[in-house]
């Protein structure tokens, strides 16, 4: 056995300041999540075995740099015997791996515990300063709604970083040298599944929110019950406000069920005119009575529907995210005018039920970001007729409900991906005569120019093409950015005019990491997002 503590006194490890020399620690997975990880245990003074079945060469060099060991398992379906020789007191498991993967049943077995990132990043959280958390999950929404409550409170004049999920490892964010005064965190359902086992090292935010509930990643939760159980955790031991959606009862009954700070307050936040404790809208003004003194008779303004139009804020789904964070910075005491004027200066991210070009009066709009049907549906919602770029890998999750509903609204289809039974049997049960067209193009490059060729055939003027695949985008593309760039480059290449230079940033921006699919890098195994 090592010099380190005991698998009892991990109960210690409650502090950056506290004894972590000699603990050895496996670490699986090498993406940007694991190197953090294991960063920061070699930091502490751990002894540090990273396990990853492919180790990205600019993470792998810098292991021998820090001090941390290397195992480089191709396929990593089995217990390694030189990490049953390591005889690790912990492991720390990066998001992507399942739970019943061999190296987790073997710790389970053996006694060993785990924690996710989240959990050693709580747990050394005040190694300069201990920063406020706000804690944010859903199916669809997360990363808008982080990047705004961000947005707000840097308005507000606090330091304040987006982490976790959204592409930045909490971790690196705990180890900053000045520190913050709070971190805005997104949580997958995967992350969410690691917390809170261990009391010494459950989270306690001051604000949380689930923003909906979809069926997504059954795959990896095994069923739509423990897929809600994850993300329902993201109330546990919330201080101040619990901040549900007033349209999903999901996320209402997850708050009443949730083992919340005594005080905690549950708010509600919907597009409709808001109750007492509630956020909504009322006229076309976006409105807070639940922070106000006499909210039982009056109300702050926030904004108006026509100043987020103005941001590009104005579908349904992308006012319940304003609504959504502002809930959250109140909490933290962020002023109203403050988030008038913050709001004004927002603008939302490329692949977001984004604008590549209007011609000949079909208005052609890139929302990549929709992964999974319950954005898809959002974003169809926000169109009167459409024709719908749909497919890709559909994670197990059933889409037929979604064509039944939409099918009204709809031009044509057009399928792309892999998983194209599914969506063709659903438009031929719900949508009989509607036109549907496959590309038949299997070369990444070949997919998009086919897509717009056939789209532009089925488009009429007052249509939108709405790229919105409901699906991840790892068989044909290599996240859902590279899939909206091909697609706006595919559009502006094809239909715009030469004296039209108006879309000429608008071809999907600078290149963005896809961590609503494809996790945290390489050596996690898919690492979804909702």
């Amino acid at each position: 056995m090592g010099v380190g503590p005991t698998v009892t006194d991990l109960t210690t490890l409650t502090s950056w300041h506290a004894d972590w020399k000699g603990l050895r620690v496996a670490v699986l997975g090498l993406g940007m999540t694991g190197f953090a990880a294991a960063d920061t245990l070699v930091e502490l003074g751990a002894t540090v075995l990273v396990v990853a079945a492919k180790a990205p060469e600019e993470h792998a060099d810098l292991l021998g740099v820090i001090g941390a060991e290397l195992l480089e398992v191709p396929g990593l379906d089995a217990v390694p015997p030189r990490l049953a020789e390591f005889d690790p007191e912990l492991v720390i498991v990066s998001p992507g791996f399942h739970p019943d993967h061999a190296v987790l049943l073997w710790a389970a077995a053996t006694g060993i515990p785990v924690w996710g990132d989240i959990e050693l990043a709580w747990r050394v959280r005040d190694k300069v300063r201990a920063a406020e958390w706000i804690t944010v999950t859903g199916t669809n929404g997360k990363t808008t709604t982080v990047q705004l409550a961000t947005h707000l409170l840097a308005a507000a004049g606090h330091r304040v970083a987006a982490v976790g999920n959204i592409g930045v490892p909490v971790l690196d964010a705990v180890r900053d040298p000045i520190g913050f005064d709070v971190l805005v965190v997104e949580l997958s359902s995967y992350q969410l599944h690691w917390i809170n086992q261990t009391p010494e090292g459950s989270l306690s935010p001051l604000a949380s929110v689930c923003l909906n509930l979809a069926d997504d990643h059954l795959d990896w939760h095994g069923s739509a019950d423990a897929y809600a159980a994850a993300k329902g955790k993201v109330y546990d031991n919330t201080r101040i406000a619990a901040v549900y959606n007033l349209a999903d009862e999901a996320t209402m009954h997850m708050v009443e069920e949730a083992d919340v700070v005594e005080g905690c307050r549950a708010i509600g936040f919907g597009t409709g005119a808001p109750g007492p404790s509630d956020l909504g809208v009322v006229d076309g003004i976006i409105v807070d009575r639940a922070f106000h003194d006499d909210r039982r008779n009056s109300a702050f303004e926030l904004t108006t529907h026509g100043e987020l139009a103005a941001a590009g804020l104005a579908a349904p789904h992308s006012v319940s995210n304003v609504l959504a964070a502002s809930a959250l910075v109140r909490a933290y005491g962020v002023a109203p005018a403050v988030i008038r004027d913050a709001l004004a200066t927002f603008r939302i991210d490329h692949h977001r039920t984004e604008t590549v070009l209007e011609a000949d009066g079909v208005l052609w709009v890139d929302d990549s970001k929709a992964t999974n049907p319950h954005a898809a549906e959002a974003s169809l919602r926000a169109f009167e007729r459409v024709v719908w770029v749909v497919g890709g890998l559909l994670k197990g999750v059933d889409v037929s409900r979604l064509v039944e509903r939409q099918a009204a609204r709809l031009a044509a289809a057009v399928i792309i991906g892999v998983d194209r039974t599914e969506l063709r049997e659903a438009f031929e049960r719900h949508a009989p005569g509607l036109p549907v067209f496959e590309v038949a193009a299997t070369d990444t490059d070949d997919v998009m120019p086919e897509v717009v060729r056939l789209s532009a055939a089925a488009a009429r003027p007052g249509d939108t093409v709405l790229l919105a695949p409901a699906a991840a985008s790892m068989d044909q593309f290599t996240d859902y950015g590279d899939r909206g760039r091909r697609f706006a480059a595919a559009v502006l290449d094809q239909l715009r005019s030469p004296s039209d230079s108006s879309a000429d940033d608008s071809a999907g921006g600078a290149a963005d990491d896809d961590h609503s699919e494809s996790g945290h890098g390489a050596g996690e195994p898919g690492a979804p997002t909702a």
